[in-house]
């Protein structure tokens, strides 16, 4: 047996284990890509869709997509459905932090390790590994991993306060994790943030409240700003809605327990539709995918896409790791994705540029180019960045022309990659495979502003929905309020579509979802991507007039649509 002592393997939590290997070919999300139960990959656009990882020791190069990814690591430690190992290529927070902290606080830790290309690589061939103590074992291979030292962080007196359990065993802990984080992340300290968004709070499985309330009844508050994502009920009103009662008392124990840490009752995936919204440059802590990229892309306000529980303690804290895009150096384009723009377009083509872009460059940040004659408006880019969000890990894009960094130069040699109007058709057809008989209509992903709001109930006019297709709206408590002012609210309901707060479509289920629907329409690239995972059923796409006009006579047009029929 060979023996290396290269830090080229580092092992971010320790647990011994052996399994068989299993490649993946590419990241994945947890959330909506893994069944918390069974451990099988449901993601049906991931080619290791069906392949299950528990008990296995699993490599893909990074995770991607969403932050509840840590909770969905936490759900499958605690029912013994994990993998014995995940191993990564490339820097990986989500999953990372999962694993910390179902060790730390469940005791059931699971192996998390990075390795160079080529270890990686070699591992990949294995049929079988072992993560024995300090070692990597396979093919006849021992690796020697190297731990990072938590206690090599520059911290501050306050800091030093807050380890030491002097603001209580919550906050200690809070601490302890950060601490850790950032020394797996490669940081050096810590720094003050502003204000926190909360994701952690959907429940899709018992980890997530079991977490919450854990901390609570230790003691744990919130000392800086703190908003509350979407949770899984219409928190007032789900007695009313034939929601399962234990199901809508534990949702609600979930988002009460936040509340009661300190955290806005926002209930919103979409936090930069509330009023305050970040300035640019200032440091945030944010989580929830999409919410992190908008933040970072088309604010220029500045936050890493911090897994779900981290969040909570940096809300806690104040304090978040400074690295990634925290650091302007970070920040830089290191690839060119450059649109050949059709000659004319629908609000469509942003959720396929985003997806796409994210495709083409799954873990880096990409300058767009080509979208400089465009006139994106706010709800384009919220289309673009939370599809973004589902197929790359990257906290962050450019859109040159129309964001705040958007100026900033490529390398030297950057890869280009383009997306042309077949880029386009191929993503199209592959978005719109189901039947066209279509159930559900399904709008708010993420939250509806009060100018989709506005545009569906103006394409949707005098007409009423059809008496076959069901039509849901899904908005925060403060567009809610406001649509409500306006008269947008009564003109939508007298026509049959029905609006709900609080939740989001990522965190719906029956019978709020229609239990009879198998085929839904949305103009989401982020829930054309997760639904089929999430809920089973099938999935049509178009644009916000496409769903009205599906609203109004169920069924949709097969084919591409006209401005990429021009294109062909």
């Amino acid at each position: 047996m060979t023996t290396t002592a290269e830090h080229k393997a580092t092992l971010f939590v320790q647990n011994n284990a052996r399994g068989q290997v299993l490649t993946c070919k590419e990241g994945l999300s947890f959330w909506g890509g893994v069944d918390p139960d069974t451990g099988v990959i449901i993601d049906a656009h991931h080619p290791d869709h069906g392949a299950t990882l528990a008990g296995r020791i699993v490599l893909m190069p990074t995770s991607r997509g969403s932050c509840s990814g840590s909770g969905v690591m936490l759900q499958l430690a605690r029912n013994g459905q994990a993998p014995a190992a995940l191993v990564f290529r490339e820097e990986e927070d989500i999953l990372t932090l999962g694993a910390m902290i179902a060790a730390r606080l469940f005791d059931r830790p699971i192996a998390i390790l990075r390795l160079a290309p080529s270890i990686y690589d070699a591992l990949s061939a294995a049929e079988v590994a072992e993560v024995r103590d300090a070692e990597l074992l396979f093919d006849e291979q021992a690796i020697a991993l190297h731990q990072p030292n938590a206690h090599m962080l520059s911290l501050s007196e306050n800091d030093q306060k807050m380890l030491s359990g002097q603001g209580g065993d919550a906050q200690k802990i809070a601490m302890e994790v950060l601490c850790l984080m950032a020394a797996a992340q490669g940081a050096t300290r810590l720094i003050d943030v502003s204000r926190a968004h909360i994701d952690g709070c959907i429940l899709a499985h018992d980890a997530n409240l079991d977490f919450a309330e854990k901390m609570h009844h230790m003691g744990a508050r919130t000392t800086i700003p703190t908003t509350i994502n979407a949770i899984s009920v219409d928190r007032e009103n789900w007695q009313d809605q034939g929601v399962v009662p234990v199901f809508g008392s534990k949702a609600s124990r979930l988002a009460d327990a936040y509340v009661n840490m300190g955290a806005r009752p926002t209930f919103t995936c979409a936090p930069y539709l509330l009023d305050d919204t970040p300035a640019e440059g200032e440091a945030i802590g944010w989580s929830e995918s999409n919410a992190v990229i908008y933040a970072n892309s088309v604010l220029g306000a500045r936050t890493q896409k911090h897994p779900d529980y981290l969040d909570l303690f940096i809300a806690m804290t104040g304090r978040a790791p400074d690295t990634g895009v925290y650091l302007a150096q970070n920040r830089r384009p290191n690839c060119e994705v450059h649109v050949h723009l059709p000659a004319s377009y629908d609000d469509a083509i942003w959720p396929m540029l985003g997806w796409l872009a994210g495709a083409a460059s799954p873990s880096g940040i990409p300058m767009l180019t080509g979208l400089e004659a465009a006139s994106p408006t706010p709800d384009d880019l919220k289309a673009l960045c939370a599809a973004f969000g589902t197929t790359s890990a990257a906290p962050m894009l450019h859109v040159r022309g129309h964001t705040p960094e958007g100026a900033l130069p490529l390398p030297a040699d950057a890869e280009r990659h383009d997306i042309t109007a077949a880029s386009l058709a191929q993503l199209w057809q592959e978005f719109n495979a189901a039947d066209n008989h279509v159930d559900l209509v399904a709008i708010g992903s993420p939250h509806a502003s009060l100018t989709e709001c506005r545009n569906f109930a103006n394409f949707i006019g005098d007409g009423t929905c059809h008496a076959n297709t069901k039509t849901i709206v899904t908005v925060g408590r403060n567009v809610l309020a406001e649509a409500t002012d306006e008269g947008i609210v009564k003109r939508l309901e007298a026509a049959g579509v029905r609006i709900i707060p609080d939740l989001c479509w990522c965190s719906i289920t029956e019978p709020i979802f229609p239990p009879t629907a198998s085929v839904l329409m949305t103009n989401s690239g982020k829930y054309s991507h997760y639904a089929k995972g999430l809920t089973g059923r099938d999935v049509r796409f178009g644009s916000l007039q496409d769903c009205a006009d599906v609203a109004l006579n169920g069924v949709a047009r097969n084919g591409l649509p006209e401005w990429l029929l021009s294109e062909q």
